[in-house]
């Protein structure tokens, strides 16, 4: 059962997506918190990772908001997953939230289905992310800039992964957590996780998000293999 807590300041937004969560069978709401302290209160309370499985939480949030909560999580309860939720554009605040190490970001417009898959993916440890972040997460990286020599790098270090090391690589890109893969592939975590370090390694990246963000690069530059 995926244990979650709603911090949201509106009632009527955390009845709904009360609602929306209780028609999957492996979701239960178990606390819920109007304003940042209360999330974090909520949160201490319940013991950070022993008592929850995912926190989602809005961005406008009186007292504290939401992004302050989420740095003062990523510093106190770093394994907690965070989902952020917002009205505003992803374009606007999804790039950010990731960087500061939420696990996903989704529109409060989004569909229930795409909620829920939302909750699992995060709560899994893995990463949620819709085309619109993914091309926000793109025009990020772009605006960084990068020399010519650099974007070869991408394709060269792609190339110089193994069979099984490139498929590791195609579903970490995509948010899978390293238990999901594990299964897919019917390799041992210790396994999987010993492929993802030779994959950061050779890409040059540092986590997931970057692994993400080079995938992107990556799969405009060179066909399926």
């Amino acid at each position: 059962m995926i244990k979650v807590l709603i911090g949201d300041d509106h009632r009527i937004v955390r009845e709904g997506l009360k609602q929306v969560l209780a028609d999957a069978p492996d979701v239960c709401v178990l606390a819920e918190a109007a304003s940042g302290p209360e999330v974090l209160a909520q949160v201490q309370a319940l013991g950070g990772c022993a008592g929850l499985d995912l926190v989602l939480l809005d961005i406008a949030m009186p007292e504290q908001d939401g992004l302050e909560v989420l740095q003062i999580l990523r510093r106190t309860h770093p394994g907690l997953p965070v989902l952020m939720l917002s009205t505003y554009p992803e374009k606007q605040y999804a790039v950010r939230c990731i960087k500061l190490g939420a696990g996903g970001y989704l529109n409060k417009s989004a569909d229930p289905d795409d909620m829920v898959a939302a909750v699992r993916k995060v709560a899994a440890g893995g990463m949620y992310v819709t085309p619109d972040t993914a091309e926000a997460l793109a025009a990020a990286m772009a605006s960084a800039g990068r020399s010519g020599a650099a974007a070869q790098a991408v394709v060269a270090g792609v190339d110089a992964l193994s069979h099984r090391e490139y498929q590791v690589f195609r579903l970490l890109s995509t948010g899978h957590t390293v238990g999901e893969i594990g299964a897919q592939l019917k390799l041992a975590s210790n396994t999987v996780s010993t492929y993802r370090a030779r994959i950061l390694e050779k890409t040059g990246t540092k986590n997931d998000v970057e692994l993400a963000l080079y995938a992107q690069r990556h799969s405009r530059s060179t066909p399926e293999r």
